[in-house]
Parts: structure tokens; C-alpha cells; sequence
């Protein structure tokens, strides 16, 4: 993988111009669409506090979300070449912006692990650091990402 490039193209198409665009700040819709070809399209707008959609994903939660959707792709991955079996894995991950500085001052990832009896929960723990050293987005942005996972244990033979 190394040396190469990875291109990401996605389309964002403003949907909020109304009859009269950008005539005043409260003239118009911060709804717009995400698409790249041959996904399903996500509707996005502005938080809330910023006069958007609230039933509509807004570029901070889709931030928040990137940071640990990385994290749990490399955590699997990590697992799965280290003989940790997790059986299921479920996050709860919070950012935090300030809106005064404009911009994110950290984020925390709260995922919860099921592990099979058999897998070691200290290895376990220690591939969430190795996760976070390799995760692409996590590296990318200038704000603390933490991680504090949960274990608990299922017994991988159901009879």
C-alpha cells in the first residue's frame, strides 16, 4: 500500500436555495445531498444551532461518525490477524466542537466489545492504541481522539 494514492470524489448538491438564495442569512435552507455513484445518498444539512435540519445528518456528526467507523475498521482488522475474536462491537462516540474558536476540540470514542470466552482482553486493549496509531482520520485532524472501551465476554459455543 505503500506510495500509492487514494482519490475520494463525492458530490454535495445545495438543495436549500429556495426562491430567493443567498439574499440574507435566514433566506435559505442549509439542506443539501451527499452522493457519489453507486451509493445510497445521505441528506445533509447545518446543526441545528446554525439554522439546519435537525432529521438531516449535519458535517459534524459525519465527522464524529468518520473518526469511529476508522477506528473500528482497523480495531477488526487488528483483531482478526491477532486471534482476538470480538463478536460484536457497538460505539457510542461523542466530538466536541467550540463554536467560538470554530472548531473541534476533541472527540471520544466509547465502543463496547463482546468478546468470545476465549480472547484476551488486555490484547484486546491493546490493539485500540494500535487502531488509533493507524487510523487514517483520527491521524488527520489537529484534535485529541480518545478511546475508552468496554468489555464484556459471550461464549462462542451456543448449543
Amino acid at each position: 500500500m505503500a506510495g500509492q494514492q487514494h482519490h475520494y470524489r463525492v458530490r454535495v448538491q445545495w438543495q436549500g436555495g429556495r426562491e430567493t438564495g443567498t439574499t440574507g442569512y435566514h433566506d435559505y435552507g442549509r439542506e443539501h445531498q451527499l452522493s457519489a455513484p453507486g451509493k445510497a445518498p445521505i441528506e445533509g444539512s447545518a446543526d441545528p444551532a446554525f439554522l439546519g435540519n435537525a432529521d438531516r445528518w449535519n458535517p459534524e456528526e459525519l465527522l464524529v461518525g468518520a473518526l469511529s467507523a476508522c477506528h473500528k475498521l482497523w480495531y477488526l482488522h487488528l483483531c482478526a490477524e491477532a486471534g482476538v475474536v470480538v463478536l460484536a462491537y457497538e460505539d457510542h462516540a461523542e466530538g466536541e466542537m467550540d463554536a467560538v474558536q470554530g472548531r473541534f476540540t476533541r472527540a471520544t470514542l466509547r465502543p463496547h466489545i463482546v468478546l468470545d470466552a476465549n480472547s484476551s482482553e488486555a490484547r484486546a486493549l491493546k490493539l485500540h492504541e494500535t487502531a488509533h496509531e493507524k487510523c487514517f482520520i483520527a491521524r488527520s485532524v489537529n484534535f485529541s481522539v480518545e478511546c475508552q472501551p468496554v468489555f464484556s465476554r459471550q461464549d462462542s459455543c451456543h448449543g
